[in-house]
């Protein structure tokens, strides 16, 4: 009878790209990790052990491959999934809220103890938060040592170390070299030239460059499409035409504000791939931060296979699947922000939406020090939007009633949003609130809580199409766990 570790070694021994992030494997003879695509030589199954976090391999003692780099594969999407303790663990500490608040801080906001936090973590994915946190802020240094010129203390603080002694060990550890060699091997990207023109300094740096890798196909085009159709004048911009557009948006960070570019077009290898981006901070320990927020805008750490494979078995939507495999559902780089500009932009078309949003940013919205293009403002925080005057924003009375409503729940934290937030609760939190129905809840949950399983009955697209099949709503139960998923399909289908 065939085991899980059975598939697993069946999945190395096909170098199958769909699992990287989903497990690791390490070989005993060797003291390596890899992900599951690695294309070396495939070891004996005897000498192979299979790891659900690269910080689970690292905990046994393993050290990174040089050669498949499995520090820099994307996310599993079972994390943004998972509405348990586990997930929202695991998105909290990709937001880097262990480095900044300690166990603590994360035992606090999960509303569990930190012993807990521990033994459910070390449970589930094989190390507890210091060690995920920790191999986190070993890819963190890596990325910086190989893509800036930084010394190697502003580097070690940068990516969250205590020290540069504990910076040097760990990168010892993860690596087997020392921060001078990982430099010294750093990849030429001469054959790569950058899709996103000159850096122009705005926020105290010129701009790490990253590629954020995905999972499988990513259809970029839609995605950038919807951005764009977004774009709150002063917070965000599209520029380019469709095919090499570059999207860009300031972002408010634990140490300041932010401002992060990412190009349409990307990079592909196998059955994954990568976008390019660009980070401009100024606090660089907030690249783990600023980070995580992109891939979580653009969902780059969805599982298309899994989608596919549910969505695509069904007759309604087969053929939207085929069509555009590895449509991605937004997400947010800012729940607040999120939230607030759901509710404000209701009923609207997208135009008016934006419209009404760029007043409401440029009369209550917070100036750059130093603008870059198009981006002059940080959105209002939740507590300067409670407070905002009825004169100059422009809002009807019921709607600014509502929005200083939901903007209170935010400040105060009655309402918590974000990747550690308790989905169902926040939810129920969110219907309490005057002025919010059942339609605005739903949307705040896929946008601002990453949900991936979320039928949203109010979108004209799905109701047709339901219609035209001769269904009603209890037929998208077979499209779960991912109708946030088939809403999308819906909603862009020719």
């Amino acid at each position: 009878m065939e085991t899980v570790e059975d598939s697993r070694y069946e999945a190395v021994r096909s170098r199958d790209a769909r699992f990287d992030g989903v497990f690791f494997f390490a070989v005993a003879t060797t003291g390596i990790y890899c992900r599951p695509s690695c294309p070396a030589l495939t070891p004996k199954r005897q000498n192979v052990t299979f790891y659900r976090t690269a910080a689970a391999a690292q905990g046994a003692g393993y050290r990174a491959c040089r050669r498949c780099r499995p520090d820099a594969v994307p996310g599993s999407a079972e994390w943004n999934a998972r509405a348990d303790v586990v997930g929202r663990a695991m998105r909290l500490i990709g937001d880097g809220v262990v480095d900044r608040e300690g166990v603590t801080g994360l035992a606090g906001r999960l509303g569990y103890s930190a012993r807990q936090v521990q033994r459910q973590l070390t449970a589930e994915v094989g190390a507890g938060p210091i060690a995920l946190a920790r191999a986190q802020r070993g890819h963190t240094a890596r990325v910086l040592l190989q893509t800036t010129d930084l010394q190697a203390a502003e580097i070690a603080f940068a990516a969250g170390f205590a020290s540069v002694r504990q910076f040097n060990d760990t990168i010892r550890a993860i690596y087997a070299a020392t921060p001078t060699e990982l430099r010294a091997a750093r990849r030429t990207r001469s054959g790569h030239p950058s899709r996103l023109g000159p850096a122009t300094p705005a926020q105290g740096t010129a701009g790490v460059p990253l590629r954020l890798a995905h999972r499988g196909p990513c259809a970029t085009g839609p995605l950038f499409d919807l951005l764009a159709a977004e774009a709150l004048p002063g917070i965000e911009e599209m520029t380019g035409v469709p095919g090499s557009r570059v999207y860009r948006r300031t972002l408010r960070l634990p140490g300041g504000p932010g401002i992060a570019e990412v190009a349409e077009a990307g990079g592909s290898g196998g059955t994954g791939g990568w976008l390019e981006c660009r980070l401009q901070l100024q606090d660089l320990r907030d690249l783990t931060a600023a980070t995580q927020r992109i891939r979580r805008l653009l969902d780059l750490d969805a599982d298309p296979y899994a989608v596919g494979d549910r969505l695509g078995a069904d007759p309604l939507l087969a053929p939207l699947v085929a069509a555009r495999p590895g449509l991605r559902v937004p997400g947010s780089a800012d729940p607040d922000e999120t939230a607030l500009r759901i509710l404000l932009g209701r009923g609207l078309t997208p135009a008016a939406a934006r419209r009404r949003g760029g007043r409401l940013v440029h009369a209550v919205g917070e100036p750059l020090g130093r603008p870059s293009g198009g981006l002059t403002h940080l959105f209002p925080t939740a507590g300067r939007l409670a407070g905002a005057p009825a004169d100059g924003v422009g809002l009807p009375p019921r709607r600014l009633a509502a929005l200083r409503t939901l903007a209170t729940a935010l400040a105060e934290g009655s309402v918590v949003l974000g990747p550690g937030a308790d989905r169902a609760e926040t939810t129920r939190r969110l219907l309490g609130l005057p002025g919010l129905g059942a339609r605005t809840a739903a949307r705040i949950r896929t946008r601002a809580l990453g949900d991936p399983d979320v039928l949203l009955m109010d979108d004209p697209a799905v109701r047709a199409a339901l219609r035209r099949a001769g269904q009603g709503p209890d037929a998208a139960r077979r499209w779960r766990p991912w109708r946030s998923y088939a809403t999308r399909y819906l909603a862009t289908a020719p």
